[in-house]
């Protein structure tokens, strides 16, 4: 190809490419044109005090309903009683597990797991928390066993699964 054909080529391109982005001037943005107004009237949240009138500019809310759909995750779903019946038999061997771990001294993450699954608990979750040790684990036919370990008292619950998911909520 000549230097001529290629300049012409090249000429073509840029035309094209300038044309197709090219932007008239009714779609082009100007910069004394007016905000955007949401399609509301309450431009911020406002929390519902008893006997207080809102502003109109205010969206009302329940903080505490709001904080107790925030806690939700930690809510346990039902258990049949099968699953019930399963975990509450080996409920006694979980605690009797853990208070001999227990009373070697004091009970590590690894020596939980390890009394929770000799005791015929699934899937263990344990957590060291502020000089205890807290624990969720399956049942053997479904459910938790969930609770926790300070020093050598051990406490156990048989209940559902956590919305969250597990038997041991988060932090």
């Amino acid at each position: 190809m000549n230097r001529r054909a290629v300049a012409l080529t090249l000429a073509f391109a840029v035309a094209a490419t300038v044309t197709g982005c090219a932007i008239d001037d009714a779609s082009r943005p100007t910069t004394d044109a007016a905000a955007p107004t949401p399609s509301t009237s309450a431009s911020y949240a406002c929390p519902v005090v008893e006997g207080v009138q809102l502003p109109p500019e205010c969206a009302p809310y329940d903080p505490d309903a709001a904080m107790a759909a925030n806690d939700r995750y930690r809510d346990r779903m039902a258990i049949d009683d099968e699953a019930r019946a399963a975990a509450e038999e080996i409920s006694p061997d979980v605690v009797a597990a853990l208070t001999a771990a227990a009373a070697e001294g004091a009970l590590s993450t690894e020596k939980a797991v390890d009394a929770l699954t000799g005791a015929g608990a699934l899937t263990p979750q344990v957590r060291a928390e502020a000089g205890r040790v807290l624990f969720g684990a399956a049942g053997p036919k479904g459910g938790c066993l969930f609770g926790e370990v300070s020093g050598t008292t051990v406490s156990v619950e048989v209940g559902g699964y956590i919305l969250d998911s597990g038997c041991l909520p988060a932090q």
